[in-house]
């Protein structure tokens, strides 16, 4: 976890120096920034109703609303704070859109996200445990305590992610242009992750194993 800084010709980052070489001013220390993105993430992908905090069927909810909840927690998560949370983030897991915000992955609850573009890519991946890569090229991927299967867009995503659970991934190959062509709606939640409710077997095959040593 860094800092957030913001800079005045690029705008927020994360670290010490942003691109352009300036050093800018600080918005939120790490330590901040890891509890700010912690109860975010549980709002926008958990545990609204806990919140009274009103989400529609496409994950969205009113940034003011957000804002409300979150500097009660913290007096000091204002809306420039929120919004640098969300804009330095790397790994895009947030989507604010005129006066609404949503996390664009990740969700334990049920949401449709009917209005988040198709993934296009034509292969996908899915990175995984060697007996979890057997019996998924059995009966397929489905969602475990989330909505959606989660995949990547890149070969490099795919094992990065499965290397957080396992040291030798198996990384799994997906038919994405033929899963579509057969009904199989996979979105596009940013650059690195696609979507989609379960992947039967028939559009699987192994690719190969990796060792992170």
């Amino acid at each position: 976890m860094e800092d957030i800084r913001f800079c005045p010709t690029h705008g927020f980052y994360r670290g010490e120096v942003c691109s352009c070489g300036l050093k800018g001013e600080i918005v939120l220390r790490k330590d901040k920034v890891e509890k700010l993105g912690k109860f975010v993430s549980g709002l926008l992908r958990h545990f609204p109703q806990k919140f009274e905090l009103e989400i529609d069927e496409n994950g969205w909810v009113s940034f003011e609303e957000l804002v409300r909840v979150v500097s009660r927690k913290y007096r000091w998560a204002n809306r420039w704070v929120l919004k640098a949370m969300v804009y330095s983030d790397e790994k895009k897991r947030y989507e604010i859109k005129g006066e609404k915000i949503r996390a664009r992955y990740g969700h334990s609850i049920d949401v449709k996200l009917s209005d988040m573009p198709e993934a296009e890519e034509d292969t996908l991946y899915y990175g995984t445990s060697e007996e979890e890569a057997n019996r998924m090229l059995e009966i397929g991927i489905k969602p475990v305590n989330q909505a959606y299967v989660h995949l990547s867009t890149s070969i490099e995503r795919s094992i990065e992610v499965a290397t957080l659970r396992t040291n030798k991934p198996i990384i799994l190959e997906i038919d994405a242009k033929k899963a579509r062509e057969d009904g199989i709606r996979i979105l596009k939640a940013n650059d690195f992750i696609a979507l989609a409710k379960e992947i039967p077997a028939k559009y699987i095959k192994k690719v190969h194993q990796y060792s992170s040593s």
